[in-house]
């Protein structure tokens, strides 16, 4: 244990010495947080799955559900207010229209001329799939406005309200810095390739093997700088989102450690995966790049699933990092799930199952 103390206070040292490494590992992802995080939005998706509630049941209800029809753009399932909230819980709906009681008595009177509060129509949406809450609104702000112009010079009949699914503190943001320290732990687990391939270079690696240390001592320490640093950058990420993003954390700080480890500890064996193939610290190099750029920006870190192609979301659901930022907006921030977290944590897991034995197999030390 002592010699596990002794390594793994001298590759810290070692990490600590080159600024290249601390930008890369630390403040590139807080530029991220700083900078994209006030900016951050997105596009439209063609198609939107919706809840749709009628607690009215009346004629004029159902020409409502014939407008929105017409509209094209949307697939709707029907049922009740707290079935289609579980749909939404689940992820299986992008958001709910409830179309409530007197609806249709709010249109017969506009049609008659008489003045009467108008119905108002809720739209309950989620923060975390920003494209489709957006989208929603307008198309349902679109429909009422044409019932109205249809009854054109009469009282206005509906009315829009936008209802989140979650507490009115939570912002865009709240789904996007998750994202970023998801990021954060991709890139400290991979990056911890070049170094590797450095030691063997320098015979650093041949020379340690040859100690009487056992080998589980010398990859153990490698492991602990880098879920050191993760930790480091956990810390600074939603510190910073907290503190000056108004981020709202609801998960438990245990939990949110977990998912970290887990992350950082899934990279971390990617990272061992390029080391065993890559012969030079310029192929190590390359390689990370080849890894790192699909990763982030065909995971959901950047751009919302959502919005991407029916082929490009079938790759996503290959990439580990989509199911590491998918459980950390989950656990964070309530985040509408894209899996459930059981399948989250077991596709995490399978990658890092796999690729320890791949590094098991194929890593040299010299």
């Amino acid at each position: 244990m002592r010699a596990l103390v002794s390594l793994s206070r001298a590759n810290l040292r070692s990490f600590v010495r080159d600024r290249a490494a601390l930008f890369w590992m630390l403040a590139f992802p807080i530029l991220f947080v700083v900078l994209f995080g006030t900016i951050f939005a997105g596009g439209g998706r063609l198609n939107y799955d919706v809840g749709w509630v009628d607690q009215d049941g009346t004629p004029g209800a159902a020409q409502l559900r014939a407008a929105f029809d017409r509209i094209g753009l949307l697939t709707f399932h029907e049922g009740s207010l707290e079935t289609e909230r579980a749909a939404m819980e689940r992820g299986d709906i992008d958001a709910i229209i409830v179309v409530p009681a007197g609806t249709g008595a709010a249109i017969g009177a506009a049609q008659a001329g008489g003045a009467g509060s108008p119905a108002t129509v809720t739209v309950y949406t989620d923060p975390s799939r920003t494209n489709a809450s957006a989208g929603l609104v307008q198309i349902a702000n679109a429909v009422t406005m044409g019932t109205n112009l249809a009854l054109s010079g009469r009282p206005p009949a509906l009315a829009v309200q936008e209802q989140s699914r979650q507490t009115e503190r939570l912002t865009n943001v709240s789904y996007f810095v998750p994202s970023i320290l998801g990021m954060g732990l991709m890139q400290v687990g991979i990056f911890a390739a070049i170094p590797l391939v450095q030691q063997r270079e320098k015979l650093i690696l041949k020379r340690l093997n040859a100690t009487p240390l056992p080998r589980w001592t010398l990859v153990g320490s490698n492991v602990v700088v880098r879920l050191v640093i993760a930790a480091v950058q956990t810390v600074l990420i939603v510190g910073i989102g907290v503190k000056f993003l108004g981020v709202e954390v609801t998960g438990g700080v245990l939990a949110i450690a977990g998912l970290v480890a887990i992350g950082a500890l899934t990279f971390v064996s990617i990272g061992y995966v390029i080391a065993s193939f890559a012969r030079t610290e310029e192929a190590a190099s390359g390689m990370t790049s080849v890894v790192q750029f699909p990763l982030m920006f065909l995971s959901g870190i950047f751009f919302p699933l959502e919005i991407m192609p029916d082929w490009l979301r079938s790759v996503a659901t290959f990439m580990p990092l989509t199911y590491l930022g998918d459980a950390l907006r989950q656990v964070m921030v309530g985040g509408a799930p894209f899996v459930p977290l059981g399948v989250d944590l077991a596709v995490l897991g399978g990658w890092l199952v796999v690729c320890l034995a791949i590094s098991a197999r194929f890593f040299r030390w010299q």
